[in-house]
């Protein structure tokens, strides 16, 4: 008889929960621990918090010499800079440039930093001056002290690979679901599609809304766990790396995409490009959908969402 098998643990500082399909539970265990080491060989790769990453040594020769990475990371870099191009750089992954000091998004926080420092600061950010070098797979920051950081695209990436991993060893149904963010394939073991719930913008544990998906993936971008109040209007943790100011007027994001990278990158630039132009993009997207909450819970779709309350 089918029955789901699950196992959740902190990996890439989110808690991530890989569920299986199947009939035995050694094999389905094998299977989720299988995905559990590909998450982790995407860390120590990716990992701005381990010294001998690929992304740190890029890091560290910014503005002094191009260093050569695996092609694995190469390409991730590649399809980085083309989400930047398409959302007019409210993506971008060298947001890693910004001083932490300028929003710390802690209670200690009452007051907006300036805004013609907060666009000082922002100079760096700039996904242009990422110059890749396909002959020698070399990667160069142009400028001393950019830094590119995977947090908009990493954990998209890692479920991605993840269930590929496991599809090719066998399992035909399951959800890697990386805090949030992620994908599920087959269906659930009495045969139906899986049933994700769209967290409350007001109460993340609670769901504003259901929606029916299998062979897809699903990524939020909300407010509603890291933000400041100040002078009674609340900041997102969202920043715009135009302004180098927060984000206001949209509590949350949903995207819906065959492809757990593509949802989890594309989560945050729609916040920052606002409703009316986010939707605008994604309507010109393929197989790609999106749910926009704004301050005042109004919902917003893109053209073929039909959603379960």
């Amino acid at each position: 008889m089918l029955r789901l098998f699950r196992k959740q643990l902190l990996l890439m500082g989110n808690r991530f929960e890989i569920s299986v399909v199947a009939e035995d539970e050694q094999w389905a265990n094998e299977k989720i621990d299988g995905a559990v080491n590909e998450i982790k060989r995407i860390e120590a790769l990716l990992s701005t918090y381990k010294n001998d990453s690929e992304t740190n040594h890029i890091n560290q020769h910014a503005g002094e010499k191009p260093v050569q990475v695996s092609e694995e990371t190469f390409q991730l870099i590649e399809r980085s800079i083309r989400i930047s191009d398409i959302t007019q750089g409210a993506f971008d992954i060298t947001y890693g440039s910004v001083d932490k000091r300028l929003w710390n998004f802690d209670k200690n926080m009452q007051s907006l930093p300036d805004p013609k420092l907060a666009k000082k600061m922002m100079r760096l950010i700039n996904y242009h001056n990422i110059i890749l070098d396909h002959k020698n797979r070399t990667v160069f920051l142009k400028e001393k002290g950019m830094r590119i950081g995977f947090g908009g695209i990493g954990k998209g990436y890692a479920a991605e690979m993840a269930k590929a991993l496991m599809q090719k060893n066998g399992v035909t149904s399951g959800i890697v679901n990386a805090s949030g963010d992620l994908t599920a394939w087959g269906h659930q073991p009495n045969g139906t599609a899986w049933t994700i719930g769209i967290a409350h913008p007001d109460a993340s544990d609670l769901a504003f809304s259901y929606i029916e998906i299998s062979d897809m993936s699903v990524a939020t971008s909300g407010n509603y766990e890291k933000f400041v109040i100040i002078d009674d209007k609340k900041y997102s943790h969202t920043i715009n790396p135009k302004t180098g100011l927060p984000v206001t007027g949209i509590k949350s994001v949903t995207i819906i995409s065959p492809n757990a990278e593509i949802s989890d990158a594309l989560a945050t630039p729609v916040t920052i490009m606002g409703i009316e132009k986010g939707l605008y993009l994604i309507n010109q997207l393929k197989y790609i959908e999106c749910i926009i909450i704004d301050d005042n819970n109004k919902l917003y779709t893109s053209t073929n969402i039909h959603l379960n309350k």
